[in-house]
């Protein structure tokens, strides 16, 4: 008896379950991790760094662009991720001659050429749209799948999936130490694409973590290799930026 009432005086300690993560809590610990609002509701962001372009994954079609400069302007309402959303441009240079120029005015697409026909530019769009379903990502329309999770790199990963209003779909791979963003995946009519990010800094004003390289994939070959090595967020664009037919053969 005198074991049982020692037995009784011990203390009851209650087991809890760990409660699994959604993908609305994996989605908003990846934007905290980015940066939280000033992430969120960033509205520019002018990227400079350099790159190596390889047309179609061919290694003796590899040209280095000395120069890479993206505009982007960040859309503040969006329906379909993988069609044109805010504005973007751009620039691919070496030794001062242009290799390439794309760019979205909001309306329109547009090449270092002129303006995209209309199935030209839906395909162009497809390609190059996606990523900003993560910053809509538990909003009305956009749902989050929390699926099966993965490594990416060596990287224990969460991998979600983003829907939007217009049924398409994102898939997203999130560190689970750093909750940093480390690809993103869609459907394209080029193939299934992949962005792979990495070499993350930190812009100090507003607080915002910019990838330093971004690897672009098709069907699992690379074509792509971009180190961004300046970012300034929230800086004014004039909107002639936007329209290669005006400002694009400067």
């Amino acid at each position: 008896m005198r074991w049982l009432w020692l037995y009784l005086m011990l203390p009851v300690v209650v087991l809890r379950a760990e409660v699994p993560l959604t993908g609305e809590d994996i989605v908003a610990r990846a934007a905290e991790a980015a940066g939280g609002e000033a992430w969120l509701f960033a509205s520019t962001n002018v990227m400079r760094g350099h790159a190596t372009l390889c047309r179609n994954g061919n290694p003796d079609a590899c040209v280095h662009a000395e120069d890479y400069v993206m505009w982007r302007e960040y859309p503040t309402e969006l329906e379909d991720a993988h069609a044109g959303s805010g504005r973007f441009r751009l620039d691919a240079r070496t030794s001062g001659r242009v290799l390439f120029q794309s760019s979205f005015d909001g309306t329109h697409m547009w090449s270092h050429e002129g303006r995209l026909p209309p199935e030209r530019a839906r395909e162009s769009q497809e390609s190059n749209f996606g990523f900003s379903a993560i910053r809509f990502a538990g909003r009305p329309g956009f749902p989050v799948d929390r699926l099966v999770d993965d490594t990416m790199e060596g990287h224990p990963a969460w991998v979600v999936r983003v829907r939007d209003p217009a049924d398409g779909s994102t898939l997203f791979w999130i560190d689970q130490e750093t909750a940093l963003i480390l690809a993103a995946a869609w459907q394209t009519p080029m193939g299934w694409h992949q962005r792979s990010y990495s070499e993350y800094y930190r812009v100090d004003d507003p607080g915002f973590m910019q990838p330093g390289r971004v690897r672009l994939y098709y069907d699992g070959v690379k074509t792509a290799d971009i180190r961004w090595t300046e970012a300034s967020i929230n800086v004014p664009i004039a909107d002639e930026v936007f329209v290669l037919g005006l400002a694009g053969r400067e």
